[in-house]
């Protein structure tokens, strides 16, 4: 690893962070750490608009530079598409800025179109490594955390040791609506308010529907617990994003007499005032399990062929349950039984 550079008092950072929710969410502890080591500094990230609402708000950043994928934009054309791309970039190229930090090594392209005066990055070989000014490699990351192995780019700037938690911001307005959906039921005054989400893209992470309703009612059987579910929406053969409209219906039908708020959440600002409310989550490994982490609720997490080591969740209370087959669906509900009442807390005041 490189040593840290003469930076200066007040440079513009550009964090390069374009895939996954939870991606962006491990990113926030970097964040966090680069605003108190520059207070001054203009800060910015550059997301997709898939994963850039869950920044909404967030206090360390000075702007979120977003533009569209092809995959997330299925009313625009990839003409339209690129036009807005290169005007985007050409924008940002205009702004000289002093770094780019790129925590992906496939963004080395989107760097030299930007322009800065210096690049931070992973490399691979020692050929990887030519055009970065910072350079991590590679194999410095593969037996830590992903906060950790992305906090080593911070090491530019002098900034090491233990990151911070990861932090996102709530949306007063949507937390606003989930409290008033909450006055009138159950769940105002239960003990536990369980969050539930049943919704993974990859098939290793799902669990059966059943297997949730099982879960729900052997919980609500200890007394005093609510629940709130969470999914995400859309069909089942939706090719972008697999929703689990259905699978929800069908839940909540065989739910009727159990306290059970469904929270459909069409934008993530929404998901995250919901999660805000809960008092512990239950859910598979990916971006609810890394939101909820964000927002200081204990997990239990379903781990498939993912590696607990890497995307455990960061910097709360958290039960790991992954099966030998790496594959969710052979969980039982004893398992997450056990394990959420080994996590189980009243919900704080918030």
């Amino acid at each position: 690893m490189e040593l840290a550079l003469d930076v200066g008092e007040a440079p513009s950072i550009l964090v390069v962070r374009r895939d996954n929710i939870g991606d962006l969410v491990c990113t926030t502890p970097l964040i966090v750490a680069l605003r108190r080591r520059f207070p001054k500094s203009w800060i910015g990230v550059f997301a997709n608009s898939y994963n850039a609402p869950i920044l909404d708000g967030h206090p360390d950043l000075n702007e979120i530079i977003v533009y569209r994928k092809a995959k997330h934009s299925r009313d625009s054309s990839r003409i339209q598409l690129h036009v807005e791309r290169f005007w985007i970039l050409l924008n940002l190229r205009r702004r000289h800025l002093d770094w780019i930090l790129l925590t992906k090594r496939e963004d080395r392209p989107v760097a030299r179109l930007i322009g800065a005066k210096c690049i931070a990055g992973f490399y691979k070989t020692a050929r990887d490594k030519a055009g970065l000014d910072y350079a991590v490699p590679i194999a410095a990351t593969r037996d830590v955390h992903h906060v950790e192995a992305l906090y080593q780019l911070g090491g530019a700037f002098g900034i090491n040791g233990k990151p911070p938690n990861l932090r996102i911001s709530i949306n007063s307005a949507e937390r606003h609506r989930v409290d008033q959906a909450l006055a009138p039921t159950p769940l105002a005054t239960a003990r536990h308010v369980v969050g539930i989400h049943i919704g993974a893209r990859r098939i290793s992470q799902r669990w059966p529907k059943e297997r949730f309703v099982e879960l729900i009612r052997r919980l609500y059987e200890s007394g005093g617990v609510a629940f709130m579910l969470f999914w995400t929406p859309g069909s089942f053969d939706q090719p972008q994003h697999p929703g689990d409209d259905i699978a929800a219906q069908d839940m909540l039908a065989w739910l009727e007499d159990i306290p059970v708020l469904p929270w459909r959440s069409p934008h993530l600002t929404a998901l995250v005032a919901g999660i805000s409310s809960c008092s512990s989550m239950i859910c598979s490994d990916g971006g609810a399990m890394h939101i909820a982490a964000a927002l200081g609720k204990p997990i239990v997490a379903f781990f498939g062929d993912s590696d607990p080591s890497h995307w455990r969740p960061w910097g709360v209370p958290f039960r790991i349950l992954q099966p030998a087959t790496k594959n969710v669906g052979d969980l039982t509900v004893a398992d997450a039984v056990a394990a959420w009442h080994s996590l189980a807390r009243p919900r704080p005041c918030l």
